[in-house]
């Protein structure tokens, strides 16, 4: 079974980052969207905005996204915990078959190699602030905090 820690010291440190990340992605998603408006929903056209390829599609996701991001790191729940690891899951996802499919016509999100790099690393961040921003009742903290100090059997 999974380890995740409990309370861990750095959580506010992590979901700030989770935070950021949405903020990121929904303005991304909001400017994406205006630019390309009226454009076809998966449209391959040069469309740039804050530095990656997008077009209609990809915009409105990023809308969305960027929205249950902020959503989960204004919670002081579990619920960022699980929406961080799922969509650090679905960021790592998308970009590696984004990236086996850049240069086909199969680039239906129209993503460019900064865009599929963005991606990767965004999951990446998510994923790591989903392991450690985990809430749990004090006494589960303190046993886990006791386990870890607790000498290992065998050694000196």
């Amino acid at each position: 079974m999974a380890h995740f820690p409990v309370n861990h010291p750095a959580r506010p440190l992590y979901r700030f980052l989770a935070g950021l990340i949405g903020l990121y992605i929904l303005l991304f998603g909001v400017w994406g969207v205006a630019e390309t408006w009226g454009e076809g929903l998966f449209d391959r056209g040069s469309h740039w905005v804050l530095g990656l390829r997008t077009n209609l599609a990809f915009s409105l996701a990023s809308v969305g996204f960027g929205t249950v991001l902020l959503i989960g790191a204004s919670r002081r729940s579990n619920l960022g915990h699980y929406m961080n690891l799922t969509a650090g899951a679905v960021f790592l996802v998308t970009g590696i078959l984004m990236m086996a499919v850049l240069q086909t016509s199969a680039n239906f999100l129209n993503f460019s190699m900064s865009t599929v790099i963005v991606s990767l690393l965004f999951g990446l961040v998510l994923l790591a602030t989903g392991l450690y921003d985990k809430v749990g009742p004090t006494e589960h903290a303190e046993a886990e905090s006791r386990h870890r100090r607790a000498p290992v059997p065998g050694s000196r």
